[in-house]
């Protein structure tokens, strides 16, 4: 089927559509004005988190945390205006800056819960000191009586019912304990690796099924969900594919290739053709070759 795609440039953005997908090319703070205010349902804040990554040309280093924390206000601040009156915001950072957004965040909307993303193993192994496993999340709603959450969609196993048969003595019948339940605050997720099907060149890639979550229990079929630091674009990827709309910002051209290849809606981008990354490695002692599904075959 031919997708359709339309172009619209400005001083420092331009946009490209497809479907129920947009990517906006510019800078956050500016793109941000593009969208219109109260027209989103979710929008999943996953900014740079001033702790000295390189992305693209970008290099994630503020002067000081008081600089670093003033930046993610204005971009907040944005944010929560362009959120519906029953709209969520999802917002992570580094655990070191998570402290000054949180004070900040809790006299402009309300925080329902402080979330845990814990994974497998964190990315410098530390020797004097405890190496950071998890990375927090915030969970904020414009409303507290008045805000979509999903629980059917998102439970999991709960162990007394599923798998220990407890039987609840208190009640009146006794009744055999839940089987299912709605996710505690620590969730487990490994980060995303290569190799694995979903990678993309990024440094700070995050996995899709946490953000399968995130969309199932915050947002609706055909809602609208915004990520205004999109990287790899795995909102939009996430959204697109659970029948959701969404707008993803991102300022750096080779992440922006990302996104018109993942989501489809671009196969070339200025005469370069888009192409998966190349997930072939080689062993010390013998070459092998992995396939996009991760299965190895040796030569």
């Amino acid at each position: 089927m031919q997708t359709s795609l339309r172009f619209c440039s400005g001083k420092k953005k331009m946009h490209y559509s497809s479907g129920s997908t947009t990517i906006l090319h510019g800078q956050s703070e500016v793109a941000l004005s593009e969208v219109a205010d109260h027209s989103i349902d979710l929008i999943f804040a996953d900014p740079p988190y001033n702790i000295g990554k390189s992305f693209g040309s970008f290099h994630d280093k503020w002067p000081s945390d008081k600089d670093y924390a003033e930046w993610c206000y204005g971009w907040l601040t944005t944010c929560l205006r362009k959120l519906k009156s029953n709209g969520s915001m999802y917002v992570m950072t580094s655990t070191q800056a998570m402290p000054y957004l949180d004070l900040w965040l809790r006299n402009h909307c309300t925080i329902l819960s402080r979330i845990m993303w814990h994974y497998d193993s964190s990315g410098v192994q530390a020797k004097s000191y405890y190496g950071s496993m998890f990375e927090p999340i915030l969970f904020c709603v414009k409303d507290p009586k008045n805000y979509t959450f999903n629980a059917d969609a998102i439970e999991v196993e709960a162990r007394t019912g599923a798998v220990r048969k407890l039987i609840d003595y208190r009640k009146e019948i006794p009744t055999p304990y839940k089987s299912t339940k709605v996710p505690g605050n620590v969730w487990y997720y490994p980060r995303v690796r290569y190799r694995m099907p979903e990678y993309e060149n990024h440094p700070s890639q995050k996995p899709e099924a946490l953000l399968e979550r995130i969309i199932l229990a915050s947002s609706n079929p055909n809602g609208v969900i915004l990520d205004p630091f999109a990287g790899t674009f795995t909102t939009c990827a996430v959204a697109k594919r659970l029948g959701r709309r969404s707008i993803g910002i991102e300022q750096e051209r080779e992440y922006l290739k990302i996104g018109l290849r993942r989501l489809g809606i671009a196969s070339e981008f200025n005469g370069e053709k888009l192409i998966a990354p190349d997930k072939t490695y080689t062993r010390k002692n013998k070459t092998r070759h992995a396939t996009s599904q991760g299965a190895l075959f040796d030569e």
